[in-house]
């Protein structure tokens, strides 16, 4: 009976380790996927992906006078041309650094056509003109300047226009990660983050060095400017997710300072934004039902055309 009794527990013992190796062997491949990435990971990254195509294009234009069509054709998989945007009259230290940043967007763009897949989706319209880039700056000062702000003119004016990208994809991508499930998304967005942040960082930094002066030919100097693009952001994503240079000193690191080389809350934080906030914010409308601004026909990827439906 003792026999009889521990010739049917080994007989249970290795029908379930052949059950368990067939389930290891199915989910494998399938668990691996999961960790990796979840269905509701690449739809939040793909807000992101919205914001690569417009800084690869804005920055690679400056300084080449093309752009994703002539230096990596196989990204734009087919997506419209950028509206009126075209190479900047830049110095040669500004035209190096925008290189720089222009060709790491290309580097962003690869890795998240490999990534995404499917996901991954053709190059949105956008509109990059001197004419809008004028109406966004109008709009942060509440006034129409005269003449009309272009990025184009010079390396000031282009550095100025560039404070206004990089950042909202630094919020973007810190208020995705706590949304993100699978490992291998995790690593993707923080990897991602890390060069956003530093274009930012060196973006700032440029425009801190001549903070107080005046932005010719008009009356506001680039602190200035840095704080109205800064309010108007915070207004489209209706929170205070932004800071310009320049801060009260209350606001300013550990509450000593009014230099506000790097943006972050009272804790030296970095601000998040929500998918839509980033929506509402690239828009210009503050909503994300409404496309316009640099996307005059809407994002593109479910969350982004979630919003465009409802």
């Amino acid at each position: 009976m003792a026999f009889h009794n521990s010739r049917s527990t080994l007989g249970v013992l290795f029908t379930t380790l052949v059950l368990f190796g067939v389930l290891v062997a199915v989910c494998i491949p399938s668990c691996t996927a999961q960790a990796n990435f979840t269905t509701s990971d690449y739809e939040n990254i793909q807000v992101a992906l919205n914001l690569e195509y417009l800084e690869a294009e804005y920055f690679l234009w400056a300084v080449y006078g093309y752009g994703l069509d002539k230096l990596a054709p196989y990204l734009p998989e087919g997506g419209p041309e950028p509206i009126g945007v075209q190479k900047a009259n830049l110095d040669n230290l500004t035209n190096d650094i925008v290189a720089q940043l222009g060709l790491q967007e290309i580097g962003h763009l690869t890795i998240l056509q490999k990534e995404l897949g499917s996901y991954y989706f053709p190059r949105v319209q956008l509109d990059l003109s001197d004419a809008n880039w004028a109406k966004i700056i109008d709009n942060a000062f509440g006034e129409k300047l005269n003449p009309p702000f272009n990025p184009y003119n010079n390396s000031l004016n282009y550095l100025i226009s560039a404070y206004t990208i990089p950042y909202v994809g630094l919020t973007g991508y810190v208020g995705t990660i706590p949304l993100l499930q699978g490992e291998g998304a995790k690593a993707l967005v923080a990897g991602l983050l890390g060069v956003e942040g530093g274009q930012d960082a060196v973006i700032r930094t440029l425009l801190y060095t001549v903070k107080d002066e005046l932005v010719p030919p008009y009356k506001y100097t680039v602190a200035e400017f840095t704080d109205k693009i800064s309010s108007l952001r915070n207004n489209l994503s209706h929170a205070f997710v932004d800071e310009g240079l320049e801060v009260p000193k209350s606001e300013g690191a550990d509450g000593l300072v009014t230099g506000n080389i790097l943006s972050g809350n009272n804790y030296s934080i970095s601000y998040a934004r929500t998918g839509q906030q980033v929506l509402e914010t690239v828009y210009g409308t503050g909503n994300a039902s409404i496309p316009g601004g640099f996307y005059p026909k809407g994002g593109n990827g479910t969350i982004a055309l979630g919003y465009l439906k409802s």
